[in-house]
């Protein structure tokens, strides 16, 4: 596998400390992207460089999770927010009430939208302001 599938992974897959090494080791010529990642050799990092950077965010990352929020004995809202606060504190702000629980989905479940099936991953990609409503399920018991 090479350098450049495992940063397009990285940063697909928000993991922030892989992608910021890669980053790193990049930017001071020490791999490329058409390398192999045995290549990659950590020895070679300045962790303290690559710590701050993490800290800075450098390559801007904003982590969002999806959260299922249970309205009533049937009836649930998916909402797109950056912690399991957020997402509680924006269902009180839009429906005036508290949600009866909030449970983190994963990003890469995916569910039936029309005659097609979509990820969370690949929905939160439509919105531009987060915290957002993903959509709502009812169950049918």
């Amino acid at each position: 596998m090479l350098v450049e599938d495992v940063y397009r992974d990285s940063l697909k897959y928000e993991e922030s400390a892989l992608a910021h090494y890669l980053y790193y080791l990049l930017a001071e010529k020490k791999i490329s992207l058409d390398d192999d990642i045995s290549k990659i050799d950590l020895n070679q990092v300045d962790h303290q460089k690559v710590a701050k950077m993490i800290q800075t965010n450098v390559l801007g990352f904003q982590k969002i999770y999806i959260y299922s929020l249970k309205m009533d004995q049937k009836n649930f809202v998916f909402i797109f927010a950056g912690s399991e606060h957020e997402a509680i504190q924006f269902y009180i702000k839009t429906f005036q009430q508290v949600p009866l629980n909030c449970h983190e989905y994963s990003l890469d479940y995916q569910l039936s939208r029309g005659n097609d099936v979509i990820s969370f991953r690949d929905m939160r990609k439509e919105f531009t302001t987060i915290p957002a409503i993903a959509g709502y399920f009812k169950r049918e018991r």
